[in-house]
């Protein structure tokens, strides 16, 4: 093992603060692709010829696109070069933003959502890339500080989405998101070379998928929590703009203000991670079940709370969500640490079929029900997560 792969174990030095601020920005910036749409797909839809039914389309195929790109292009972290896939996958979401920008035809532009979503699996090659450079004293920590930058990529990308697109138009967000990606590209070209230990070809790395999902009941778990939850998070920011727009008057600038508050949620990530490293993943773990499907409480009430219950249960479940994820994290990574690029490919494609599951049925059953039903199945998916929970767990 060379000099630079043995810096990649866990007697490995703290990692720079500057290395993990970038390590953030450039997941943020680049996970922001899969949400741009999901507050103005009103405005995408009509505009490219795809009804009201089919509209969250755009956002499922996304997030489709982004686990087919987990679970076939990130495991290649673990036999090739990271930087230089990096730079390949970025400058094709490039390429992809730039020509969603411009389409006009329904299936032109939801097979560019697909591709998307494919080509910005990047940010999980990133994660994986840091908890290797990190000891393992502070991993959690670490992780838990770069997934803010992730996790504030996606809650902004949100109102960031509906204020560009208030004042210049949808097509205008699809044109700054790929000037963020050119950018990127040549942020990524500066972060350190990680050549991987693991000899394999690449059928034999997918077929490992596997036998790693066989092998580790801890890795399907957490797959099976976060998936579900993913599902109501997109649920609710899918069906969330709908609400506002249709029925509270919202304008687009409004919209971004309530997108801004779910926000708030990101400060969970670093406190998960710290929890996860001082040894109260279980406990953080039950707290984040329980508050995701009592963050739906106001909107269940009888009168509701309009758009402020709305902003509660964006807070709330936004927080929830992003602890769990961050603590589940946490855990696959300590499993097979030659194998964490793998791990994590699993583990977030789970989570995002989830995500590409909950945001497909968002306007079919908010189309039917009401925001009521749409509100009561995404309390319901958490709620299953926490059933699972209580009997796997203890």
């Amino acid at each position: 093992m060379t000099s630079q792969t043995s810096s990649l174990t866990s007697e490995s030095p703290a990692l720079p603060q500057a290395l993990v601020l970038l390590f953030a920005l450039c997941c943020g910036a680049i996970v922001a692709n899969l949400y741009y749409a999901q507050p103005i797909i009103e405005l995408i839809a009509p505009d490219v010829g795809l009804s009201a039914e089919r509209a969250s389309l755009i956002v499922s195929l996304t997030q489709i696109g982004y686990a087919l790109g987990l679970l076939f292009l990130v495991p290649l972290a673990d036999l090739l070069e990271s930087r230089r896939l990096m730079l390949i996958t970025t400058a094709a979401a490039l390429l992809c933003l730039l020509a969603a920008a411009f389409a006009n035809q329904p299936d032109v532009f939801l097979g560019l959502a697909l591709l998307i979503g494919l080509s910005s699996v990047s940010v999980q090659m990133l994660i994986p890339l840091a908890a290797n450079l990190a000891p393992e004293a502070s991993r959690g920590r670490v992780v838990g500080n770069i997934m803010s930058g992730l996790l504030l990529g996606i809650l902004l990308a949100r109102p960031l989405a509906s204020l560009v697109a208030g004042e210049f138009g949808w097509r205008a967000v699809y044109l700054m998101a790929a000037t963020l990606m050119l950018l990127i590209t040549l942020v990524i070209s500066s972060i350190p070379r990680h050549a991987p230990s693991h000899r394999a070809s690449y059928g034999q790395l997918l077929a490992s998928l596997i036998h790693l999902l066989r092998r580790y009941p801890t890795l399907r778990r957490r797959a099976l929590y976060q998936g579900l939850m993913f599902a109501s998070f997109s649920l609710f920011w899918t069906v969330a703009p709908l609400e506002l727009a249709r029925h509270l008057g919202l304008s687009q600038q409004d919209i971004a203000l309530f997108a801004l508050a779910g926000a708030i949620g990101a400060v969970a990530a670093p406190i998960a991670g710290r929890l996860a490293d001082a040894g109260h993943t279980w406990r953080a773990s039950l707290v984040a079940l329980i508050l995701a499907p009592l963050a739906f409480a106001p909107n269940l009430l009888s009168a509701g709370l309009g758009w402020i219950g709305l902003v509660v249960t964006a807070i709330v479940l936004d927080f929830a969500v992003q602890m769990s994820m961050v603590l589940g994290q946490r855990s696959i990574y300590a499993l097979e640490p030659q194998s964490r690029a793998r791990l994590n490919a699993l583990y977030m494609t789970s989570i995002f079929v989830g995500g590409a599951i909950g945001s497909a049925l968002a306007s079919p059953i908010y189309e039917r029900f009401g925001w009521s039903g749409a509100a009561l199945l995404a309390a319901g998916l958490p709620l299953l997560a926490l059933l699972a929970f209580i009997g796997k767990e203890k």
